[in-house]
């Protein structure tokens, strides 16, 4: 039996000697290895300006505090994605309008997006689900008739690019996120970018405290100026000397991503239970963070028996997400939004099983999840 884990953080001798030569220095926090760090990141996305923050999470907060969300204050959030980028807006008092995922991508619904906005609307939050870019010429040209601030959520979108622009340089900022599983770790940790220099060095203060100078900054070390309010929400010097490694490592990353993908979909393709998400292509350019596999209504109710026997023959999966956000029981209390007020991110939450494609894994590896995944299907219908 094969040994299919969904993520598995691969890293070397040359992160584990990057952490060595911090550890044998002196300077953990506020030094140079994380401002590297960060324009390693602007390079490889070509253009804009970054700050290294200590998570996806942290790095939405950070945005969302910096524009001033308040009570009363809207933001359209997709109800397909990760409840942090959700809890962004709730921990700042805004309200979360919620938009139903397109059929096609599992992307925000653009057209719902138009919809959705009221005088109260101040920003509108997109998440390149997957890895697949959002149609950003539409979500932008919403923006701009109603000034509106654009914040993309990039967790699963290093390498993704709409028109040959880094997703995250697109709207107004953009927040990736480097947990162990997704394509490149920095154990925990994140990335704020965006076009706009002034943000970035706002948010560079805000997530240090508010301090007006750095410690490289400072002409009398313990000396300087609080001029706003912060968090403590800084990347290590640790976190950046493992994320300096896995930076070289992203082309090779996303190369075999791609390979295992096309692979995994031409498999999947012959099983009629399954339907697939668009895999992009022409002005959308995959990340291949996984592949998500929507079983057909009548086999969904067997799903967790599915995922069970794949278990059972080695095939690791995930579930993206678990429910749309606003099923899950804070929002659910919170908002009281009818069951079936999302029926496209609901079929993905409870219909789909996500499939690995990372780079850790081989091209046999994505016929043998396939074949696996036609057993399941075949084997829990007895």
């Amino acid at each position: 039996m094969r040994e299919i884990p969904f993520g598995k953080p691969i890293v070397g001798d040359e992160e584990r000697e990057a952490v060595m030569q911090v550890l044998r220095g002196t300077q953990y926090v506020h030094g140079p290895v994380a401002k590297a760090f960060e324009a390693d990141f602007v390079t490889f996305a070509r253009g804009g300006y970054a700050t290294s923050v200590a998570s996806c999470t942290a790095a939405l907060h950070l945005c969302y505090f910096d524009l001033g969300i308040a009570e009363g204050d809207e933001v359209i959030v997709p109800a397909q994605t990760h409840v942090a980028t959700a809890h962004a807006v709730e921990l700042m008092g805004g309200t979360c309008v919620f938009v139903d995922a397109d059929r096609e991508t599992g992307n925000i619904d653009s057209q719902a997006v138009a919809a959705a906005i009221t005088p109260r609307t101040r920003a509108i939050s997109i998440v390149h689900y997957l890895g697949l870019p959002v149609d950003m010429g539409a979500i932008n040209a919403i923006a701009r008739k109603h000034d509106l601030f654009v914040v993309e959520d990039c967790a699963l979108a290093i390498g993704s690019r709409y028109r040959g622009v880094q997703c995250g340089l697109l709207g107004d900022v953009g927040c990736f996120s480097f947990y162990p599983v997704k394509h490149i770790t920095t154990a925990e940790g994140g990335m704020v970018i965006s076009k706009h220099e002034e943000v970035i060095r706002r948010i560079e203060r805000k997530k240090a405290f508010g301090v007006d100078r750095t410690v490289g900054e400072r002409a009398i070390p313990g000396v300087y100026d609080v001029t706003m309010l912060g968090y403590n929400y800084r990347m290590n010097e640790i976190e950046a000397a493992i994320g300096r490694e896995q930076m070289k490592r992203v082309p090779g990353f996303l190369a075999k991503r791609a390979k295992n993908a096309a692979i995994l979909r031409e498999c999947l393709s012959g099983i009629a239970e399954v339907e697939l998400l668009s895999a992009g292509g022409g002005d959308y350019e995959h990340s291949n963070y996984c592949v998500a596999a929507i079983l057909s209504e009548s086999v969904a109710p067997r799903r967790y028996d599915i995922i069970a026997r794949l278990k059972a023959m080695g095939v690791g999966t995930s579930v993206y997400y678990p429910a749309p956000v606003p099923h899950m029981k804070y929002y659910k209390d919170k908002y009281d939004l009818p069951a079936g007020a999302f029926p496209n991110a609901s079929r993905i939450s409870y219909r789909s099983i996500a499939l690995s494609v990372g780079p850790h894994l081989e091209s046999d590896d994505m016929s043998y999840t396939a074949d696996s995944l036609k057993i399941a299907i075949k084997e829990t219908a007895q």
